[in-house]
């Protein structure tokens, strides 16, 4: 059951506003209210104070709005009306459109604010088209995308300057702003409207996708035929978006009854029920932001705006916030920081070395001399941090992994065939050298089709070593889907051995269940992994 508390920070009521959208700015300092007279700007040190107002030309509602992420143009926010764009500009309590962006044909239905260039916007429409405008010449846009379908959402990649992503009915394109000719993949999300999507904040390849047909899926892009978790409910979800913190969701319901609560805050690693609801509001959430995080605080905030025309600022303080976290995930976590903190000793030992890398994440060399951690990055930079964060969820599948020995082993169960596979890898790996891959005793199944599996095995590793990755996981992914496209047309399809395991800890989303002895780990029943990178999937397409 969802923790049902009903204080928070500060409640505030603006019945005159009518506002329709609502955006907090990147330094948490002030949030925007959309009216169709007037935008008001909230002082959110002070809430309850008289806000400002920015006086509207309009006969149209705002559709979005959103500050400029960047603190070199913190001062700036865009506001979508009917077919264009304004440009507003907040300096010293005062506010005023000082520019325009006028392309689109039919009404514009999202807009977005790029993460890597303080000037770069994006804007969709029903018009079928995407525009990427340059805001130092706002003139024409610099790339133009077009679809088929009109886009209802649009978002630019946290991680990857040039990717974004787009809504369109219940379809999502992954565009390459470099490639503007066609989308660089499609994904068949639902079956009905998407309202909501958001991207990983830590995964370029991860997003979630929020629907009329009363779920929340998760992808990852690279698999696009098969979702990687859903999060199930009773009604249509308008949003869903990860949290700043740990492994967090927040959604917003649509309430069947007034009464009912809409905000929800999920933790991805049990999506079985939510872990708290935001108790207050009396309608639909209409939007919902972070402020940023105080120096110094634990705390986050976050910022509603409602139908029911009042704006709350809800405390989250770390013991909410814990409960994202599983017990495992603490106790490995509370595990890498000795590692991490027994690496950095190693490293003082070695004053030759320039850098080095333990089980829990990255330890740096910084321009300055000094030693920076990145703890869960989630890139294996040795064998050993790969074969710790290897993510294998299938039944009738065992991998054996000897990081001394530099090798592994995997074993399944097909139908009536037995598979023995040994891999070994050279001491240079990743780096442009391939690991080599060899049937063993008690194997059964036919030679020819241990020479084609063999090529492909080696194939897919060289296309990862080539450019530096890791390559332990996708082999073995193809290794089963190998065997099971062979299996089937051997024996039919209800011969059919493998299957995604389900977590039996924490639900869809828990935490790889590996055992250390001398450097060997033994994965069986291998779940998701901590830094919430990596999400069950089905490895056959």
């Amino acid at each position: 059951m969802a923790a049902r508390w009903s204080s928070e920070n500060v409640v505030v009521e603006f019945r005159d506003a009518q506002a329709t959208a609502m955006s907090v700015d990147f330094l948490g300092s002030h949030a925007v209210l959309s009216g169709r007279r007037f935008l008001y700007m909230v002082n959110l040190e002070a809430p309850t104070e008289a806000p400002r107002k920015i006086g509207r030309q309009s006969k149209w509602d705002v559709g979005t709005v959103q500050w400029n992420p960047h603190r070199s143009e913190s001062h700036v926010f865009a506001a979508s009306s009917n077919q264009r764009v304004d440009l507003y500009s907040w300096r010293d309590g005062c506010g005023e459109v000082h520019t325009s962006l006028q392309g689109h044909t039919r009404v514009i239905s999202d807009l977005d604010w790029s993460w890597f260039d303080p000037e770069f916007l994006v804007t969709s429409s029903v018009d079928t088209y995407i525009y990427i405008w340059d805001t130092r010449d706002t003139r024409k846009p610099t790339v133009a995308l077009s679809a088929v379908a009109g886009a209802s959402q649009v978002k630019w990649n946290r991680k990857n300057q040039n990717l974004l992503a787009s809504s369109h009915d219940g379809d999502v394109r992954i565009w390459d702003k470099r490639k503007p000719n066609t989308a660089v993949e499609y994904v068949a999300a639902h079956l009905s409207k998407i309202h909501g999507l958001d991207w990983h904040h830590d995964n370029e390849f991860i997003f979630a996708t929020s629907s009329q047909d009363n779920s929340v899926r998760f992808w990852d892009f690279r698999q696009p035929r098969k979702y990687l978790n859903i999060l199930s409910c009773q009604v249509p979800v308008w949003k869903a978006r990860y949290t700043p913190f740990s492994h967090g969701l927040v959604t917003v319901m649509v309430p069947q009854l007034r009464r009912e609560n809409s905000l929800l805050l999920w933790s991805t690693l049990d999506l079985n029920s939510p872990v708290h609801a935001f108790v207050g509001h009396d309608d639909v959430v209409l939007e919902f932001q972070w402020r940023p995080q105080k120096e110094g605080s634990k705390d986050y905030q976050l910022v509603t705006w409602s139908r029911d025309q009042t704006l709350r600022i809800w405390r989250v303080d770390p013991q909410l916030q814990k409960l994202c976290v599983s017990d495992a995930v603490e106790d490995l976590m509370e595990g890498m920081s000795i590692a991490v903190e027994t690496e950095k000793s190693l490293l003082s030992q070695e004053p030759n070395s320039q850098y080095g890398v333990g089980l829990a994440g990255e330890i740096l060399q910084d321009p300055d001399g000094g030693l920076s951690v990145a703890v869960g990055s989630g890139v294996p930079q040795t064998l050993q941090q790969e074969f710790s964060l290897v993510n294998l969820q299938i039944r009738n599948v065992n991998v054996e992994m000897d990081a001394v020995n530099r090798s592994c082993v995997v074993s399944a169960h097909c139908g009536s065939h037995q598979v023995h596979l040994v891999v070994k890898f050279p001491a240079q790996y990743p780096n442009n050298a391939a690991p080599t891959f060899q049937f063993v005793a008690p194997t059964t199944i036919p030679s020819a089709m241990k020479t084609k599996i063999q090529k492909i095995l080696t194939d897919t590793s060289l296309q990862k070593v080539k450019r530096n990755q890791n390559c332990l996981e996708p082999c073995v992914r193809q290794l089963v889907s190998c065997l099971e496209s062979d299996m089937v047309q051997e024996d039919g399809p209800a011969s059919g051995p493998f299957r995604p395991v389900q977590s039996r800890r924490s639900g869809p989303a828990g935490l790889p269940r590996v055992t250390n002895t001398s450097g060997s780990y033994q994965v069986t029943d291998i779940q998701t992994h901590l830094s919430g990178n990596r999400h069950p999937d089905c490895p056959i397409r």
